[in-house]
């Protein structure tokens, strides 16, 4: 099972949407563990070190700052960059299909853009 971290702003809808269908999920948010209002670097740095994807909307920044680390030869355990004008449905189930059918290490290193 993926282990994941949800951005600040990440769409509150769909962390419950996921957590309806699978109510294992192995999902915290930045909030759960004091993060909130701190900058991206911060965010990866901290999900890098606890071994967690991170979900967010944000296409402006996150995808750098995780290519700065990639560069910088940080390691960086994943980041899923959601769309934020997807359907929340059509969201849960691109999610819930990514953690029920890969493994945590297959997206070390990697920035996937949902919609698949």
């Amino acid at each position: 099972m993926l282990r994941l971290l949800s951005d600040e702003n990440f769409n509150g809808d769909i962390i419950r949407g996921l957590f309806l269908r699978q109510p294992n999920l192995d999902l915290l948010r930045v909030q759960d563990v004091g993060l909130q209002e701190v900058d991206d670097p911060t965010i990866l740095a901290w999900a890098a070190n606890n071994e967690r994807i991170i979900l967010t909307h944000d296409r402006a920044t996150m995808p750098d700052f995780a290519y700065d680390r990639l560069v910088k030869g940080e390691s960086m355990t994943g980041l899923f960059v959601v769309n934020d004008r997807m359907a929340i449905r059509q969201a849960i189930d691109e999610l819930l299909l990514i953690t029920d059918c890969t493994e945590q290490a297959e997206w070390k290193g990697i920035v996937l853009y949902l919609p698949l």
